[in-house]
């Protein structure tokens, strides 16, 4: 099936009857996308972090919306969070893995986990095990996982994942970035394994005017380089809502299969097609390590697939 040329979100029909997660939902990439989701008819859970934020954004929101506490960085307030989604929402149809940290100072999370990894993979992956039920149960359901283009540089960590030595901001989320194809990927293939009707898809935004891009430098107090941030955000990125692109073409095209990365046509620019990640996301033994790792740091079990 040949791409739909310049794909935008005129190639999205109605989408009532359909319940969406997104994490992140209150800024960025992920409230593109809920904006975008929820003017089409979809019941977006708006996962948040920041409820007071989350509500803040839902009220620039035509549509169906529910704001909901999810901290990604606690492996509680994930079971909390899916306790509650769960008793709400017998199926889910689209699961949409969109927040995330990036360089941030070595913080560990409260379940002693390096934040970047613990909250972009760790967190994700215990969220969609936890999730697995409703999705399961709307048949034809996506799990979409948004990682980077910054996984190029990611090596996974196996000796240390907690970074306790050696830590480098920029290293720590391309690993975790790499981490996130490397789930995504091995979802799918349980998926297929199993003969389920639920699919994983993986995608990244390119080069998008997010937040992410100034916290760090503002964070370091950086003059300059918040400057050069900032103009960079400005004259070379993309806006977030090009951004959100690769994310719903990931969500809702019906060009998309089990196990395809999505990114923008122009390499950092551009709109949705299907791009290719590099050999170390592609490493089925590295992926099935990570998974078993995964599952024994979090307690999660994926049961069903």
């Amino acid at each position: 099936m040949s791409r739909t040329k310049n794909w935008t979100v005129e190639n999205i029909g109605r989408l009532d009857g359909t319940t969406v997660v997104v994490t992140g939902a209150n800024s960025g990439i992920g409230f593109e996308a809920t904006k975008v989701l929820a003017e089409k008819g979809a019941h977006v859970v708006m996962a948040c972090r920041n409820v007071k934020k989350g509500q803040a954004a839902r009220q620039q929101i035509h549509g169906s919306c529910e704001v909901a506490l999810l901290d990604l960085s606690s492996l509680t307030s994930i079971e909390n969070f899916s306790n509650r989604c769960r008793d709400r929402h017998d199926k889910l149809d689209i699961l949409i893995n969109n927040a995330g940290v990036m360089a941030t100072p070595y913080r560990q999370t409260n379940d002693q986990f390096e934040l970047q990894f613990g909250t972009n993979h760790l967190g994700h992956f215990a969220l969609t095990g936890r999730l697995l039920q409703p999705l399961i149960a709307a048949g034809l359901s996506r799990v979409v996982t948004v990682s980077s283009a910054a996984h190029t540089a990611g090596t996974i960590h196996w000796d240390d994942l907690a970074w306790k030595t050696g830590y480098s901001e920029m290293r720590a989320y391309a690993m975790s970035k790499l981490a996130n194809l490397l789930f995504a990927y091995e979802l799918q293939r349980k998926f297929s394994s199993a003969q389920a009707n639920t699919i994983s898809v993986a995608c990244h935004p390119g080069y998008a005017a997010t937040n992410l891009q100034t916290i760090r430098p503002e964070r370091l107090l950086t003059h300059v380089l918040n400057v050069l941030m900032k103009f960079s955000n400005a004259v070379i990125a993309q806006s977030a809502s090009m951004g959100a692109l690769p994310v719903l073409y990931s969500a809702l095209s019906s060009e998309v299969t089990g196990g395809d990365f999505i990114g923008p046509d122009n390499g950092l620019r551009g709109y949705p097609t299907k791009v290719t990640s590099n050999n170390k996301s592609l490493d089925k033994s590295a992926a099935t390590r990570l998974w078993c790792v995964s599952e024994q740091l979090t307690g999660v079990v994926f049961d069903g697939i």
